[in-house]
């Protein structure tokens, strides 16, 4: 049972922390992909 508490608090210690940094660094490439698209496809999409 030890064994299973020590392998829960690799994953909160380890795997955790590098998840959420690399879903905020894909997040920061979506967001900043928008510097090199010309400029009438950064604008949004016409209503009509």
């Amino acid at each position: 049972m030890l064994t299973k508490f020590e392998f829960l608090g690799f994953i909160k210690t380890k795997i955790l922390p590098f998840a959420i940094v690399a879903l905020f660094g894909i997040a920061f490439l979506a967001v900043s992909a928008r510097i090199w698209l010309p400029g009438d496809m950064m604008s949004p999409a016409p209503m009509n």
